[in-house]
């Protein structure tokens, strides 16, 4: 692999930046020669060469490995022998199987999360299984699992039993690996309540609600992905691998943001929950239409005087009360009425064509479906079509971030349940079909 290439030269290369570059990208090359590839190939992707051996289910791991999975690295997902990602039966809706109609087919949950990825079914409680997955993790960069803590050492396979010094090993838990609560199970919508941002979500004389998505376990995914990076270029430099623990709790925590800071800095209780209102800006939250909503934002006095004047409500401007930011936070349940009295008498179109190019900021409140059929969402080419081996042609959300020279995009299906165990074992394990079979036979692998 390029990194562990790099790694073996280092102290040859030590204090020539250049010519460790250099050989680094010869290893690349020299690993990835028995194809020729087109420009904007896998190649060119910025993990290549990079192997992950993913042990994690649902969502959060899942969500980090495929971000990775995207930038290029080869994502080996690991999973149960029979029943795989705990995903794949959540539903509906799935995805018609055309080779198996009496199959519900894919769950869209699980394609969801799950492209660009390998699929490698197999029983670790069996010894085999548990020797195949540790000569595979010999070879690899990355591990990332999601079990409770201590569990993965009941079959020999937590980081200190692995024999690959080089490794970085993630674990994510919902509280981590120290604490009190390091035993419970956690679920991204009970960290929403426990660490706070369940108690500031929904409306201000409403219960708490969660989050749409699972925002916890998506952020949780994005700061695995980000420290997995991180220590790969670590790596790199000392060739050393290391342990992560990543907790959700710690990254709902952390992702409180400007809302923490504010009750960290004054002493005081958050300010509750506000619906789509916005605690220190007014007016800035949503605003029903007549046949509709749309999010206005007059964020500074400028702007709140473009949307007097775009409301028909210029006389707004000078009202002593609303002069500031500061006083029309402090009058919000007087202003906030005014400004619905005058978004109903038109519809949300009508409003859009009106604030149009006026510099202030708004949006229609879409529906996903409408989303997902937006014209700037079309035209940022963030919906791809895929050919999945057993579904056909489907939709999927694509990779969000634009490179200049590097091309992430969705090379693989997510894929079938076991689809590259046979390819893995032999090419990367070593094992022979007549051992790969006996495996099969005995339900060790799938």
């Amino acid at each position: 692999m390029l990194l562990q290439c790099y790694r073996r030269r280092l102290p040859q290369l030590a204090g020539t930046r250049l010519s460790a570059q250099m050989w680094a990208q010869s290893c690349w090359l020299r690993r990835n020669s028995s194809t020729s590839a087109p420009a904007n190939s896998h190649l060119e992707l910025p993990l290549s060469g990079v192997r992950i051996v993913d042990l994690t289910r649902v969502l959060a791991g899942p969500y980090a490995t495929q971000i990775l999975a995207d930038l290029g690295a080869e994502v080996i997902k690991v999973e149960h022998v029979t029943r795989g990602d705990d995903t794949r039966t959540w539903g509906p809706p799935f995805a018609k199987n055309h080779n198996n109609l009496q199959s519900p087919g894919e769950s869209a949950y699980f394609l969801g999360v799950n492209r660009n990825k390998k699929s490698l079914a197999i029983d670790f409680k069996d010894k085999r299984g548990q020797d195949t997955l540790r000569s595979l993790i010999s070879k690899s960069d990355v591990v990332i699992e999601n079990y409770l803590p201590g569990t993965l050492s009941r079959y020999n396979l937590a980081y200190d039993q692995l024999e690959n010094d080089k490794v970085i090993y993630v674990s994510i838990t919902g509280y981590g690996q120290t604490g009190p609560y390091r035993n419970r199970a956690g679920y991204d919508v009970m960290v929403e309540a426990e660490m706070g941002l369940m108690h500031i979500t929904g409306e201000a004389n409403g219960p708490p609600v969660k989050v749409g998505v699972a925002v916890t376990d998506l952020t949780t995914g994005l700061y695995a992905a980000n420290s997995i990076m991180a220590a790969l270029l670590g790596r790199a430099k000392t060739g050393r691998g290391q342990y992560i623990d990543v907790a959700l709790s710690d990254c709902q925590v952390a992702t409180l943001a400007n809302i923490a800071s504010s009750c960290l800095i004054s002493g005081q209780p958050d300010a509750g929950r506000q619906g789509t209102s916005h605690p220190s800006i007014c007016p800035y939250q949503a605003f029903p239409t007549k046949d509709g909503d749309i999010m206005i934002g007059g964020a500074n006095d400028k702007l709140f005087g473009i949307m007097c004047n775009l409301l028909g409500k210029s006389e707004w401007i000078e009202e002593e009360r609303f002069a500031t930011n500061p006083l029309r936070v402090k009058h919000r349940e007087m202003l906030v009425p005014m400004i619905i009295e005058e978004t109903t008498k038109k519809t949300t179109a009508e409003w859009l064509t009106i604030f149009e190019g006026s510099g202030i900021a708004y949006a229609a409140v879409n529906d996903v479906q409408s989303t997902l059929n937006h014209p700037h969402v079309l035209a940022r080419d963030m919906i791809a079509t895929v050919d999945h081996p057993d579904c056909g042609p489907i939709k999927m959300v694509n990779t969000p971030v634009k490179y200049s020279l590097s091309k992430p995009s969705i090379r693989m299906a997510p894929p079938t349940l076991g689809q590259h165990t046979d390819e893995i074992l032999e090419r990367e394990v070593g094992l022979s079909k007549e051992v790969i079979s006996e495996m099969k036979a005995d339900g060790i692998i799938a």
